[in-house]
């Protein structure tokens, strides 16, 4: 058998090979005490190791000759002389021939993967762990080898999970294995451990609940998870600081549909895509490991009236409950997995949700009696899920749909599901049409701050609800207020609508309604509408008063404060009025809409103003034409940046210090500089753009400047063209700005246009392409000064609702 052994290399866990490749390599040493004591425990621990995969090995071997003796019916001599001919005549091993026997008999899971990886070899679709022409026999004795193992510490989880480690993970490159429980309060236990050093163990003895590990993450999907490497999943786990870069894998250990537990497999390195041939051996595992701790004695598919001990009790716990309870115990297909529940037993409070006896549906499966619990997340899944982990549920108004002559009729319901042993007890309280609609009432009495009364006025007794009490701020105890003593709790400016109420109500016996204030004893006001009618017995007497209170405060200060903004807004319109009124009123009187006609020597000058089209929008232009002291003649136009009051105020300011300071003789560059000055210290948050001119008739040169403002065009014979740009900063921007000055000879006829931006500026048009437009209309433009200004204003393209100002100058 050793020979045996040695030869298959399935029970030398990694561990132990490479400590012996490593202890060869380690250079001859003079020994030390301490040196010799670790090589002794690493030689005892190999040979304990050895020792118990011998003895998993003499298990299988001694399983197939029980096989050969049923088979053979012969002595166990002649069954181990009959197993080592068929070692010889097939040259394998006695182990390999061991493990094909079992399978051949059993025909379970194992020899369903063993013949998996036949069909691999066959088709080229093999794993690669294993030699694809031995693939059948070294999986199978792994797996064997494992499964006699594991029978034989069947009640110690600690040895399970070595022998797990040892005789079949540990040749997939596994080196540690942990085996948890699943506690029913959504705890894991680490029940066995293999390969974890023994203080990363205890330190992960117990994980609590809600605590997200690999193991608890199988345990919720139920189904085998694989993660390539722990540290990019961000699940901590024991062992996860040996190895964070290593792979995982955990599958949920079950039998019968429950799920005891979790198997966890730890690989030193990144663990690749596994083909399903591994991960059905790790499943296979699994179940064999489930079978190890299900404690609960076994379930017999067919046997339908057998009832355990355990479910006897939940039975006995069912008919002590006030509420209607149904006893379930699984069913098995004939592989063992869960195919349905049976009604053990219904409770003689039972409620069917469709009105049938209790007696149609005891002894029937859960999915005959009721079909529409199998919908996705319904309450089958449900139940199947608090079997298979143990973990109760409870929901409130959930929906149970049944089948009445292939009609479905839903329900609701409060449900509540818990596993006790083998059986699932699931109680449900079905809610009726009458306590849905008094559980609606009440809602919608809370929501609506509404409490409701009824006073008996015959024996003077007064019911309110408990909102009714909230809403007069009194406890449940406290004797409710009778009507007639409302005035008494009522602010005294209410007490007359509260008189008119009650005589509406008991001496007209007329239904009523009235809006008080509410002084509650704790020193809160609230305001109330109450709502109210009389009954008349059966002589038409005044028997009884029924209403209800409801809390309008809220209502009466959103009615308040809405009010007061409407009042505001009200005034703050009014003065927005005032202020246009006057800033257009002041604007008009300044500069008239239609100006007459300037009549100087040697020229003749027209003005044309269109106010904005939104008295709202009453902006800064301004134009002025003034004959000086020296004869000159001063022509200037401007715009204040702006609308409104503060617009035409400062237009006014810097119209009229520009006059005053043309008296002084100086230039156009000069005057512009001076008026900046003003702009920027007298006149505060105010910038402008002007334009500034001195004609000599004389001589019939023109001397101008501008700040910021769009240059002249100059219309002369069949043509038109606008002054070149000088420099010139916008008034109010700086404090000291020098503006430069040019000289233009007028001829007679000419025509000289000055303008503000109200008559070229366009949203969508850049002001260079605005300029050509109006050179080209003037110069297209024919007729006397005054034809020509209509037609300029008329044509002109401008979409900004500003104020617009054009002054004509024709030479004489």
């Amino acid at each position: 058998m050793s020979g045996d052994t040695a030869r298959n290399g399935a029970v030398h866990p990694p561990s132990a090979l490479g400590a012996g490749r490593s202890a060869r390599a380690i250079p001859d040493q003079s020994p030390t005490p301490l040196g010799r004591l670790v090589a002794t425990v690493e030689r005892l621990r190999r040979e304990v190791l050895e020792a118990q995969a011998a003895a998993d090995g003499r298990a299988l071997v001694e399983l197939a000759k029980g096989i050969l003796i049923g088979q053979l019916n012969c002595t166990p001599a002649a069954a181990a002389r009959q197993l080592d001919v068929l070692c010889r005549e097939s040259g394998t091993s006695r182990l390999e021939l061991a493990a094909d026997i079992v399978n051949q008999a059993s025909r379970d899971q194992v020899s369903e993967i063993a013949a998996a990886f036949v069909e691999g070899a066959r088709t080229g679709t093999g794993t690669g762990g294993d030699d694809d022409t031995a693939g059948h026999a070294t999986v199978s004795v792994r797996l064997r080898t494992a499964e006699s193992g594991m029978l034989a510490a069947a009640s110690d989880t600690q040895a399970v999970a070595e022998s797990l480690l040892t005789n079949a993970l540990g040749p997939l490159g596994a080196v540690a294995v942990a085996v948890w429980t699943a506690v029913p309060d959504g705890s894991l236990a680490l029940a066995g451990h293999a390969g974890f050093p023994s203080r990363e163990a205890v330190r992960w003895r117990h994980v609590p609940p809600g605590v997200s590990t690999v193991a608890g993450l199988a345990l919720r999907e139920r189904r085998l998870v694989t993660l390539p490497r722990l540290g990019r999943a961000g699940l901590p786990s024991v062992g996860h600081l040996q190895w964070p870069d290593g792979g995982r894998m955990a599958v949920p250990t079950g039998t019968g549909g429950r799920i005891h537990g979790v198997l966890e497999i730890c690989w030193p390195q990144p663990l690749a895509p596994q083909p399903p041939q591994i991960e059905r051996q790790v499943e296979a595992l699994a179940e064999l490991c489930a079978r190890t701790m299900d404690a609960a004695p076994p379930v017999d598919p067919t046997a339908v009236d057998a009832v355990l001990p355990d479910v006897a009790e939940l039975i006995d716990l069912a008919e002590g409950l006030q509420d209607p309870a149904v006893v379930l115990t699984p069913v098995l297909d004939p592989e063992g997995r869960l195919s349905d529940f049976r009604i053990r037993h219904a409770g003689s409070r039972f409620v069917d949700p469709v009105g049938r006896p209790r007696g149609d549906v005891n002894g029937a499966l859960l999915l005959e009696a009721y079909p529409m619990a199998a919908a996705e997340n319904g309450l089958f899944d449900i139940i199947e899920r608090v079997h298979a982990t143990g973990e109760p549920f409870r929901a409130e108004r959930m929906s149970l749909t049944a089948l009445v002559d292939q009609i479905p009729l839903t329900s609701v319901a409060d449900i509540s599901v818990s596993r006790h042993g083998a059986a699932v007890l699931l109680i449900w309280r079905i809610e009726d049409e009458t306590a849905r609609l008094a559980n609606l009432l009440q809602h919608a009495q809370r929501l609506g701050r509404i409490g409701g009364f009824e006073e008996n006025l015959a024996t003077g007794e007064t019911t309110w609800n408990a909102q009714l009490y909230a809403l007069h701020g009194l406890p449940a105890t406290a004797p409710p207020v009778r009507l007639r003593e409302l005035p008494g709790h009522a602010h005294p400016d209410d007490s007359a609508a509260l008189g008119r109420f009650l005589r509406a109500l008991l001496r007209h016996r007329r239904p009523s309604s009235v809006n008080f204030r509410l002084q509650r004893p704790d020193g809160i006001t609230r305001h109330i509408r109450v709502v109210a009618e009389p009954v008349l017995d059966a002589d038409q007497r005044l028997h009884a008063v029924r209403g209800a209170y409801q809390d309008i405060s809220a209502q009466h200060w959103t009615e308040v404060a809405l009010a007061a903004t409407r009042d505001q807004l009200a005034h703050t319109e009014a003065e927005s009025a005032e202020r246009n009124r006057l800033a257009l009123q002041l604007q008009h009187a300044i500069m008239p809409v239609t100006p007459p006609a300037v009549e100087a020597p040697g020229m003749r000058v027209a003005v044309r103003y269109r106010p904005a089209e939104t008295e709202s929008l009453v902006g800064g232009d301004w134009y002025d034409t003034v004959v000086l002291p020296s004869g000159l003649i001063m022509l200037s136009v401007g715009d204040v940046a702006g609308h409104g009051i503060e617009a035409a105020t400062g237009m006014v300011v810097l119209r009229n210090a520009l006059r005053g300071l043309a008296v002084t003789g100086a230039g156009p560059g000069q005057l512009l500089s001076w008026l900046n000055t003003v702009t920027h210290n007298l006149a505060k948050h105010v910038t402008a753009t002007a334009v500034c001119g001195l004609y000599d008739p004389s001589t019939r040169v023109l001397r101008w400047a501008r700040a910021g403002h769009l240059p002249p065009v100059l219309v002369r014979g069949g043509g038109a063209e606008a002054f070149p740009l000088i420099e010139g900063l916008l008034l109010g921007a700086l404090p000291d700005v020098v503006y430069g000055e040019r000289e233009v000879r007028l001829e007679p006829d000419d025509t000289l246009l000055m303008f503000t931006d109200g008559l070229v500026e366009r949203r969508d048009s850049s002001v260079q392409d605005s300029l050509g437009h109006l050179v080209n209309a003037a110069a297209a433009g024919a007729g006397d000064l005054d034809a020509r200004l209509d037609r300029l204003l008329a044509g002109s393209r401008s979409d900004t609702d500003d104020d617009t100002c054009v002054i004509g100058i024709q030479v004489g």
